[in-house]
């Protein structure tokens, strides 16, 4: 329980800033699980450059943060750091307030409802067709058969691209960039062109690299005379209009479309490897699934997909820098902190989730669990993640489009790690499996 302090004392927490990065690299949940068992559901943990680091592990203060006055609680502030540099200055990630809810009224559309179920189809065929290319009796990681995979949908869902030389160029620039940006966006002492084998030279030719192939698309599509029949997002975004009239800039369009390929494909990937590293762990998990989706029930389906992101989400936490001195659970935080609500901690409370730490999606069947502020894989408040329910889908699709296509296995029988890479926990062996026969 947190005392009353004043504007200038943090809740308590470890020192050393290195040491405990260190810490977190090596296994950031069980690092995080032990500074809430040590100082409790408020903890303070200093990181390289973040001097003021507040984490909050119960639903209360979480729901006082996602409900929280937005000129406030700044999450494009925080986000802004790690990413950037890779989805510019004007991706709804890194933007604020007014800026923040103009950007997000000219996205929800395409990401949401009818415009997502209407890739359905695609999704489905990029799935079948990966699985067509997968060794069988050989173990591989089936996070980088899923990049590529996911990669291929935001081209062409979003992007409308169809044409092959086009989706290879593509392709290529987009597996580099993740490779680039890793270690780079995180630390602003590299960011500095020391040649092309330095870290920020890389990143810089791969980023512009891109850049020049998507304003050239930009282009193209501006000038196209069809564009207002297409449905991919891209062409969707080129119809939309602000209140006063406006359409978006080519610099805010590349901003989103490299926000889609930083963020979205990466994380639907590394969720689909997480799904299947535990469903392969739960032989009975996986025949009750295998069998109501042969009844045509998807009800489980959404229950694993969800018990997925609960006990395995993608992004450990959020964070939102404070404008003004703020009080949460008890504590007065000084203008300048940043309250990170820890999605990872929250979903494996004991009171909300009994075992947490099992895997079991029947909880989440018939409303049981999953609560506003103890589900939070996407985040919350009006800084949710505009593409959640494109996500969510595209996991789902996938899903099916695997088990019916492919008969897999674990390579071993042991869990893998949750293990840090940029702002997201993969699969430390990287979800390896074991395709025993094709289905179909």
């Amino acid at each position: 329980m947190g005392i009353s302090a004043t504007a200038d004392r943090l809740p308590p927490g470890p020192r050393f800033a290195a040491l405990q990065a260190a810490r977190f690299a090596r296994g950031p949940v069980a690092f995080l699980e032990s500074m809430r068992r040590r100082y409790g559901d408020v903890f303070t943990v200093p990181f390289p450059f973040f001097e003021r680091l507040v984490y909050l592990a119960d639903p209360e203060s979480i729901k006082q943060v996602f409900k929280g006055d937005p000129r406030v609680f700044h999450a494009g502030e925080g986000n802004a750091g790690p990413l950037g540099p890779v989805v510019g200055d004007r991706s709804v990630f890194v933007l604020d307030e007014d800026e923040h809810m103009r950007e997000r009224k000219l996205l929800l559309p395409p990401f949401h409802g009818e415009a997502v179920r209407g890739y359905r189809e695609l999704m489905a065929e990029i799935a079948a067709r990966e699985v067509e290319h997968w060794p069988v009796g050989r173990p591989f990681a089936l996070r980088g058969r899923t990049q590529p995979l996911t990669l291929e949908v935001i081209l062409r869902a979003v992007f409308g691209i169809d044409d092959e030389e086009a989706l290879a160029g593509y392709r290529a620039l987009g597996a580099k960039l993740g490779e680039v940006s890793n270690l780079v966006v995180l630390l602003p002492a590299l960011r500095r062109d020391l040649g092309r084998f330095s870290p920020w030279g890389r990143f810089l030719r791969v980023r512009n690299a891109l850049d020049e192939l998507i304003y050239g698309e930009i282009a193209r599509r501006r000038a196209d005379s069809d564009a207002a029949s297409r449905d991919d997002v891209l062409s969707l975004l080129l119809q939309a209009r602000r209140e006063d009239g406006s359409p978006m800039t080519d610099v805010e369009l590349r901003d989103e479309l490299v926000t889609t390929v930083a963020a979205g494909h990466e994380t639907t990937a590394t969720g689909l490897a997480w799904l299947f590293e535990r469903l392969l762990r739960h032989p009975d998990v996986e025949e009750r699934l295998r069998a109501s989706l042969a009844d045509g029930d998807d009800s489980y389906l959404d229950a694993v997909v969800k018990e997925t992101l609960r006990v395995r989400p993608v992004v450990v936490d959020v964070v939102r820098g404070l404008t003004q001195d703020t009080e949460i659970a008890e504590w007065r935080l000084p203008a300048g902190t940043y309250v990170v609500p820890a999605i990872a901690l929250v979903h494996l409370r004991e009171d909300v989730y009994e075992d947490a730490h099992e895997f079991r999606p029947e909880r989440f069947l018939d409303g049981g669990a999953g609560g506003t502020y103890t589900w939070i894989p996407f985040g919350g408040g009006v800084r949710r993640c505009i593409g959640a329910a494109f996500a969510m889908e595209e996991i789902k699709v996938v899903t099916r489009t695997i088990l019916e296509h492919a008969r897999l296995r674990a390579d071993r029988p042991r869990s893998e790690r949750q293990r840090a890479r940029h702002v997201t926990l993969v699969p430390s062996r990287g979800g390896r499996v074991v395709l025993e026969e094709r289905l179909a």
